[in-house]
């Protein structure tokens, strides 16, 4: 199945369960959510895929075993191509619109404490400064969880302690409704973003080794 782009009925699906996250809901509107969501995902990371990796689908039913949050479903979809544990590319679509992005998501505590190391690192550190500011530069979004202060064993005083802080880094980028994403053209806006992310992911992953 070539992709297509995603039908109008896709965020009007997202802009009802934000409304009425039931089970009646999502039954009645299951095959919408199977036609107008999930098979265009599918068909879009498929076209990414001989360049990037296979791409996990995600589900829709939330886990609320642990969750004060009883509500069901997911209020978007997700896709993430793992280039390491929880580092990688991300596709999502949801009532607010369509984003991309990429980076590490969470870490162990081993792999954490190598990332820190790397960041502390002269060269390492410096690559990973260049990497973000390049992205900030050309209008992605850096975040991540983050600490109040400094990790245990790192001076505040750090010249990198606002990158040793991170518990996750990630770069986004929010398409919002862009008229490529109901068009085949949002294959290669996709494409081109994150052959953009990729340093990041592959800094992560690299110096994420434990």
């Amino acid at each position: 199945m070539s992709f297509d782009g995603f039908p109008e009925s896709a965020f009007d699906f997202y802009d009802d369960l934000e409304i009425d996250n039931s089970k009646v809901y999502w039954e009645a509107n299951k095959t919408t959510y199977q036609s107008a969501v999930r098979a265009p995902m599918i068909a879009l990371t498929d076209e990414l895929a001989e360049e990037f990796g296979t791409a996990k689908i995600f589900r829709p039913h939330r886990d609320v075993r642990f969750s004060k949050d009883k509500t069901p479903y997911k209020t978007h979809q997700g896709a993430f191509v793992a280039k390491a544990p929880a580092t990688g590319y991300y596709a999502e679509l949801a009532a607010p619109g369509f984003r991309v992005g990429g980076g590490f998501y969470e870490a162990s505590a081993d792999r954490l404490a190598a990332i820190r190391t790397a960041i502390d690192h002269k060269r390492y550190g410096a690559e990973l400064e260049k990497i973000l500011a390049r992205l900030r530069r050309t209008g992605w979004e850096i975040s991540g969880e983050r600490l109040k202060t400094a990790p245990r064993g790192w001076a505040k005083d750090h010249p990198r302690i606002e990158l040793l802080r991170y518990k996750s880094l990630t770069a986004m980028r929010s398409y919002g409704f862009d008229d490529d994403i109901h068009t085949p053209a949002l294959v290669e806006k996709i494409r081109i973003d994150w052959r953009a992310v990729t340093p990041l992911i592959d800094w992560a992953a690299r110096h994420g080794q434990t």
